[in-house]
């Protein structure tokens, strides 16, 4: 895993983020037994992943991985082979 960037992007962060706070919210208000708290930090959660996937469609999240060309040769020369 270390040698991938996965989650090292600004949008990872920034959702995670959120998200954590949103987890912290709920947690919070369902110990003090307020439903409406808790689903507002249910909300909280839900924001951190649009945030999330907002960034990365802005190109703040991890880049595509190009197609390895291996990958095409071996499957051009399976199909030959039958």
């Amino acid at each position: 895993m270390a040698g991938s960037s996965h989650g090292h992007t600004p949008a990872a962060w920034t959702g995670v983020t959120i998200a954590f706070i949103g987890f912290c919210i709920a947690g919070a208000f369902m110990v003090k037994a307020e439903p409406l708290g808790f689903w507002g930090g249910m909300v909280v959660v839900v924001l951190g992943g649009v945030v999330g996937l907002i960034m990365r469609s802005m190109g703040l999240g991890q880049p595509k991985a190009a197609p390895h060309p291996a990958n095409n040769t071996a499957r051009s020369t399976v199909g030959a082979d039958a």
